[in-house]
């Protein structure tokens, strides 16, 4: 329904935060019997398990058109977020920092030493930095700028912007940020056109990538601003966007820069096609999907099945003038779900979080509100390689048995998956189960009512900041209801979620994230320890768990894929014995609706729809259909 951590493969580069990738290195084959006097290698990219699948003289990206012409707007509803990004409204043009509600679409004024290819799960390319010297041991990378990179206002980016925008986005950025740079041990400018950057010993195998990945800002620009404030000027970037008009909480546009000084690099060719890029702020979806209707934006991700299905059958459908299209995804389904705030008492009894698990009726929901289009999601790893099946393997046994002791037996049987309910929508059988499991765990009936075992009476509230799951909740607190529990569905304004969930203030919250298919240092951020209790963090559940800590520690440095598939099998396995959710739905494919107004490459990048980046807009459709906008 929503992903508060999917945003574009530059952007996700630059946020670094959502399980990022580590470093294999590939020596070029002309470079193959040099060396540097210090044991360095240089490369032209970083990949992880494995080499980087297209060559140093690449001329563009397979998925991109190289010819796509630039001109026109694409505008669209606010749908995915990072950092400090709200669904509904923005206050701050600083989306880095935890204060504020940040605008969307900020990553796209400013560049990153390097970016990925949507063709490539795990793998980075010169952007800023034109190459890599690496050292023997990989502790110390010097990353070689290209000289041409230029700010906006035709400043040099140079080495010192580097080591200026590292250190303080360790110091003052977004906690998930400062937790993603926390193995980085120095950043420093040796020469305007090489920065070099110091890791820790025992630091995360992601942690260059990482590094690679951050925005670069302007330390000229900083030297009268404060970096950890809110604000509403425009900062100076050096992206192929910077911003244009806007109008807080409302919309906020971006303006294709002619001139930008990196157009013409392999990865940038035939991306960034619009002239400006717009994103439409609405507090409520039904809203937003009638000013679709009406035009008033020109691109929409349908997240709502129901809608899908029967939603589309106004005038501008039908005579062809809004085109709809599903597009594939190859990278594994986001992990959606209810995520029960483990830091209260009434949930703290796994037991409980179980029976709460049992009153949701996935196959009713599914049939009824969903048309049928989804699949039950039961795993953190959701379809991928990583998801745990069955009972452990030897291998998976070899990871856990240290933690036993530690851990519920049930992690060391058959990996709970949710049961199929009768499809009722009160499948008395499961909720007979869930009355048992409350009774063991030591809550009692008091006429209809569920007494907890401190003798509260059982409440939850269901936090949201929009109605759109209202429909597929309200039966499952139906059923709660049946068990005894009082609960409730409330909608707040985006601001109060927004304070309410970065303080941990809530019952239950939806929540989706995806942790790609190599997971790492997103792991540490979603069910860390450390995170549980880092204001704004994305462990939601409060996830605090040392067998977890220890695995995840074993998966930042794994030296293979297939090792690594191990680990998250076993975390997995332990996660879904604790039971801090109720898992939802997914599907793999995305569901877009859209003015006949763009044209597209025939294909998209297998780990990436990229609309924003390789979509162009063709004036001879927008001709056709006269669409008149906003």
């Amino acid at each position: 329904m929503r992903d508060p951590l999917a945003i574009s493969r530059r952007s996700f580069v630059q946020y670094s935060a959502c399980g990022l990738i580590a470093p294999r290195f590939l020596t070029p084959p002309a470079f193959a019997a040099e060396a540097f006097a210090a044991g360095e290698r240089e490369v032209h990219g970083l990949s992880v398990f494995g080499d980087l699948a297209l060559p140093a003289d690449f001329p563009h990206f397979a998925y991109v058109n190289p010819e796509a012409p630039k001109g026109g707007e694409i505008s669209l509803q606010v749908s995915s977020t990072s950092g400090n990004q709200n669904f509904t409204t923005f206050n701050t043009l600083n989306a880095y920092i935890l204060k504020g509600d940040g605008a969307a679409g900020m990553g796209l004024i400013f560049d990153s030493l390097m970016t990925g290819n949507a063709d490539e799960p795990d793998s980075l390319y010169g952007l800023v930095a034109r190459a890599v010297r690496v050292s023997a041991d990989r502790s110390v990378y010097r990353f070689l700028l290209r000289k041409e990179a230029r700010f906006h206002d035709g400043s040099p980016l140079t080495a010192a912007d580097v080591a200026f925008s590292l250190n303080i986005l360790k110091a003052k950025g977004h906690p998930s940020i400062r937790q993603a740079l926390r193995d980085l041990d120095a950043a420093e400018d040796e020469a305007d056109d090489i920065v070099m950057v110091r890791l820790k010993s025992q630091r995360s195998r992601e942690a260059p990538l990482i590094v690679a990945g951050q925005p670069i800002f302007s330390a000229a620009y900083y030297k009268t601003r404060d970096f950890d404030q809110t604000t509403l000027e425009p900062p100076l970037g050096s992206g192929g966007y910077k911003v244009g008009r806007f109008d807080q909480g409302h919309f906020i546009s971006f303006e294709r820069v002619a001139d930008y000084w990196g157009k013409d690099l392999p990865v940038n060719i035939g991306q960034s096609n619009f002239d400006r890029v717009r994103f439409e702020y609405f507090g409520d979806r039904k809203v937003a999907f009638e000013a679709f209707k009406a035009g008033v934006f020109s691109f929409r991700e349908e997240f709502t099945s129901a809608v899908w299905a029967t939603g589309y059958d106004f005038a501008a459908v039908k005579d062809g003038r809004v085109q709809r299209a599903t597009l594939p995804d190859e990278s594994p389904m986001g992990t959606q779900g209810w995520f029960l705030n483990m830091r209260r008492d009434k949930f703290r009894d796994p037991r409980i979080r179980e029976a709460i698990g049992l009153a949701f009726d996935f196959e009713w929901t599914n049939r009824n509100i969903m048309y049928g289009v989804y699949s039950r999601t039961v795993s953190f790893f959701q379809n991928s390689p990583m998801a745990a099946q069955g009972k452990p393997s030897p291998e998976e046994l070899a990871l856990l048995e240290p933690c036993r002791g530690e851990l519920s037996p049930d992690v060391f049987g058959e990996v709970y998956t949710p049961p199929v309910s009768d499809g009722s929508g009160q499948d008395r059988a499961l909720l007979r189960r869930a009355n048992d499991l409350f009774v063991s765990a030591g809550c009692k009936r008091q006429g209809s009512a569920l007494i907890l075992p401190d003798g509260k009476p059982f409440e939850i509230e269901f936090l949201d900041f929009d109605g759109a799951l209202e429909p597929h909740t309200a039966p499952f607190i139906k059923n709660l209801k049946l068990l005894g529990i009082e609960a409730r569905y409330r909608v707040v304004d985006a601001a109060q979620y927004k304070r309410r969930t970065d303080d941990f203030d809530y019952d239950i919250v939806t929540s989706r994230f995806g942790l790609g298919l190599t997971p790492g240092e997103g792991m540490r951020a979603t069910f860390g320890s450390e995170a549980a209790d880092m204001a704004g963090s994305r462990n939601v559940s409060g996830i605090k768990n040392k067998a977890v800590d220890a695995l995840i520690e074993k998966a930042l440095v794994a030296e293979t894929r297939e090792e690594l598939t191990f680990i998250c099998r076993s975390i997995d396995r332990i996660l879904r014995a604790m039971h801090p959710w109720v898992p939802m739905w997914n599907k793999p494919n995305h569901l877009v609706a859209y003015w006949d107004l763009f044209s597209r490459p025939e294909r998209s990048g297998r780990y990436e729809i990229g609309v924003l980046n390789s979509w162009w807009y063709d004036e001879e459709k927008a001709k056709r259909i006269n669409f008149a906008g906003r």
